[in-house]
Order: structure tokens, then C-alpha cells, then sequence
């Protein structure tokens, strides 16, 4: 069931998992597991209100007693056990719905980013969740075409930048925070640009840093 979860992540999210300690895998493969299931219900493109229904649904379950969860749903199988309970994970819903705004403001991105951190900052205190809202800014930027949103998240990336050294348990996380600055730093048009990247994740994932 994880290995099926797994295989629905991106390959650099993928590559930064693999790097996780055996005992904090399955909680980091249910935070981007969630975090890409969210981010897939954008994507699909469609109405916007399609997609609040669609987010409503998973911040109601995530919300609740997990006693009252639907059988056969592999993520929310694997959510059951997540450390503190899933009710800290309504925020990254809350943070994916700031996309479906008019304008990606100022304040929209702060929102975006503080959300789809939040279950990092939940699972590894402030420092996680520092690295993860630099993490997801540098994600939303790298997929925003050219224009006035994507300079916004710049320049709030450029003006936030933090850097960080986190408990090993934390490792993907560390992973995807250096690539995340490496492609900032080479103004790169994604995080596994090249044996560079790919050399940058083998050494964070092994030393951390």
C-alpha cells in the first residue's frame, strides 16, 4: 500500500523519501502524499467550485475522528497513525485553496505557503516548518508562468529565504529545501535540473547538508 503511494509522488519527492530514516518514512510519504493528492484536485483544471468541493471533502474527513473514515482509501489509511492526529493537516487543504483566488497576492501566498507547511511544522516543530513554507514557495514559483504572481513569490522567497538544519527524521524535507535553493540560486526551471541537482540530493540525504 505505501509502495503504491509512493509511486504517486514526483520524482524529486520520490528521490528525497528515499533518504527518509525507516522509522519516519511512512509519516514524511503521508505528508507529500497528501500534500500531491491536494495538489492533483488543482490541476485537474475544471470549475473552481468543482474543486472546493473536492478540497471540502478532505478537509471534512481530516477534520473528524478517524473511526468515521471511508474503508479502502490507502492515504487515509496511512494518515490514521500520523503524530498529534490529522486536524493540524487542515491547513495544507486551506493553503491549496488559496490557489483557486482571483490574484495571488502578498497575502494569498503567505497563506499557501503557511498551509502546505503546516504538516511539517506539526511533524518537526518551527524548524521543519520554516523549511517547508521556503520549500513550497519555491514549488508554486518554479510552476507559475511569467508575470506578476510568480515575481510576488520571488520576491517574498528572495526577502524569507531561511537556512536550516533539521533532525534526521526530517530528512526528505532537507532534501527538497536544498534543491529548492539550488534552483533558486541557478534561477533553474526545476528542482532535478541535472547531475548537479541529483549529487546535491545524494549528499544532503547522506550528511544533511
Amino acid at each position: 500500500m505505501t509502495t503504491d503511494l509512493a509511486e504517486t509522488l514526483p520524482l524529486v519527492q520520490r528521490l528525497a523519501l528515499s533518504y527518509a530514516p525507516r522509522a519516519a518514512r511512512s509519516n514524511a510519504l503521508a505528508l507529500l502524499a497528501l500534500d500531491q493528492r491536494l495538489a492533483a484536485i488543482l490541476r485537474s483544471g475544471g470549475e473552481p467550485a468543482i474543486a472546493q468541493i473536492k478540497l471540502a471533502w478532505w478537509r471534512e474527513r481530516l477534520a473528524e475522528s478517524p473511526s468515521r473514515w471511508p474503508e479502502g482509501e490507502p492515504l487515509l489509511a496511512l494518515l490514521r497513525d500520523f503524530p498529534g492526529g490529522t486536524v493540524p493537516l487542515v491547513d495544507i487543504v486551506d493553503g491549496w485553496e488559496m490557489l483557486l483566488t482571483e490574484r495571488l497576492d502578498q497575502t494569498a501566498i503567505a497563506e499557501f505557503a503557511n498551509g502546505r507547511a503546516s504538516g511539517w511544522q506539526a511533524l518537526g516543530g518551527d524548524g521543519a516548518g520554516r523549511a517547508a513554507r521556503n520549500w513550497a514557495m519555491a514549488d508554486l514559483w518554479l510552476n507559475l508562468p511569467e508575470g506578476e504572481e510568480a515575481t510576488n513569490v520571488r520576491a517574498t522567497l528572495d526577502a524569507e529565504w531561511n537556512r536550516v538544519r533539521l533532525p534526521r527524521q526530517a530528512r526528505p524535507l532537507q532534501v527538497l529545501h536544498a534543491l529548492a535553493g539550488r534552483a533558486l540560486r541557478r534561477d533553474a526551471g526545476e528542482l532535478l535540473d541535472g547531475p548537479g541537482a541529483m549529487f546535491t540530493a545524494m549528499r544532503v540525504g547522506i550528511i544533511g547538508r
